[in-house]
């Protein structure tokens, strides 16, 4: 059985350091330009540097997107962006335009490429034909079972890896290649702009009568007809690897420190207690399950793993998502004074009792003693977002060490 790589998303540098910490083995980022989620706050090329630096330096490794199904303005600007990447040092680019491929092979021969999903590898005939071109990993499409998945590592060679998501957001198009944003808002999913029309609620107008507006119904449910639920095989790791998958991938470029790192710690335990031993994995399932749904999730189903979705896998009367916890923001250094450095990210409180979340897995109570401003006046609460502060929780805090609170049911 491989050993398989847990791939983690991160939108920044700070999440790069929080999915390192919180144990992932690889993180994937987007630059600038080229990748499949614009509204990223993504990498400068400086951030990139600096990300790959600190991944290095904990042994993990960083892939960078360019995974656009490019125009051909877009490729001038795709041979440039290559050429600055020289200076970054990832470890491997996510392409899945073949005109991007041929160039990322001339101007970086010695970098390791990986086809994304957004190629649609739905068969190990795909995957010989991106190993004859000299990709090292192809991720499979979403539509695969895990039944295909093992036929497609029965038909390959040994060396060539098979990357797949294995938790996080599904799309409602084949491997992602929608049109639906494009004709509502003119901004191109297949470009990096989608404004996820798969989430909005519908009703019809029959031509000959404007204006008036009827519901659509699907099993009398509600109308958001296109609305998956989110990915989640937590509770099926040992097929996940019996599968013969190389690297088990988190969606989640657009998501929050918080969520990297619940989903990075919770999948991070669960293979770690597999491996360890099977039985172990087994006790602490209700570990995994209650870690899992502390990051905010859309329900969750297993996609197309056991065989096709059926109307069990879709969410028909609202397009939110469950919110257990809030995000309080992310434990820098300690300071003369024994306070420790934070960036706010949601209302607090003096007296208010919160969660540490610690990368090895525990969770610890903690009440705040104190929040100071940046000249250490104190404030009896937080509520300016972003908004630097000193924090005294009258215990012992590690840096990168997450605050999160539970929300009353």
């Amino acid at each position: 059985m491989r050993h398989p790589e847990l791939l983690i998303p991160a939108s920044s540098l700070e999440v790069l350091k929080i999915a390192v910490i919180f144990g992932a083995d690889a993180v994937y980022i987007g630059g600038e330009a080229f990748g499949l989620r614009a509204k990223a706050k993504n990498f400068s090329l400086e951030d990139m540097k600096e990300g790959v630096a600190f991944a290095h330096a904990h042994n993990v490794k960083v892939y960078v997107t360019a995974n656009i199904l490019a125009h051909n303005s877009d490729l001038d600007g795709v041979r440039k962006y290559f050429e600055e990447l020289k200076g970054v040092n990832p470890d491997a680019l996510i392409i899945s335009d073949p005109g991007v491929f041929m160039i990322a092979k001339e101007v970086l021969p010695e970098m390791e490429l990986h086809i994304s999903t957004q190629a649609n590898n739905t068969n190990y005939g795909t995957y010989l034909f991106w190993k004859a071109q000299g990709a090292k990993r192809v991720v499979s499409a979403r539509e695969l079972s895990l039944q295909e998945i093992k036929e497609i590592r029965a038909h390959i060679p040994d060396d060539l890896e098979i990357e797949s998501f294995i938790h996080g957001a599904m799309c409602i198009s084949y491997s992602g290649r929608c049109l639906l944003s494009n004709y509502f808002t003119g901004r191109d999913a297949n470009q990096g702009a989608c404004t996820h029309p798969c989430r909005w609620k519908y009703s019809i107008v029959e031509e000959t009568r404007p204006g008036e507006y009827m519901p659509v119904y699907e099993n009398e449910r509600g109308t958001y007809i296109f609305n998956s639920k989110d990915l989640c095989m937590i509770e099926h790791v040992p097929d996940l690897l019996e599968a013969g998958i190389d690297s088990l991938k988190i969606e989640g470029r657009m998501k929050t420190a918080l969520y990297v790192a619940t989903v990075a710690r919770t999948y991070r335990k669960a293979i770690d207690d597999y491996q360890l031993d099977p039985k172990r994995y087994e006790a602490n399932m209700e570990w995994y399950r209650e870690e899992i749904g502390k990051c905010t999730y859309r329900e969750f189903t297993t996609g197309f793993f056991y065989g096709k979705p059926d109307e069990t896998t879709q969410i028909y009367d609202n397009n939110t998502y469950i919110k257990n916890y809030t995000y309080l923001g992310i434990v820098g250094q300690q300071d003369e004074n024994g306070y420790y450095s934070l960036e706010q990210r949601n209302k607090f409180c003096v007296g208010e009792r919160i969660e540490v979340m610690k990368p090895n897995g525990e969770n610890i109570e903690a009440v705040v003693q104190g929040i100071y401003d940046e000249d250490y006046n104190p404030m009896e609460s937080a509520p300016h977002p972003k908004q630097l502060l000193h924090i005294d929780l009258g215990m012992q805090l590690d840096q990168y060490d997450i605050l999160r609170r539970r929300e009353e049911e």
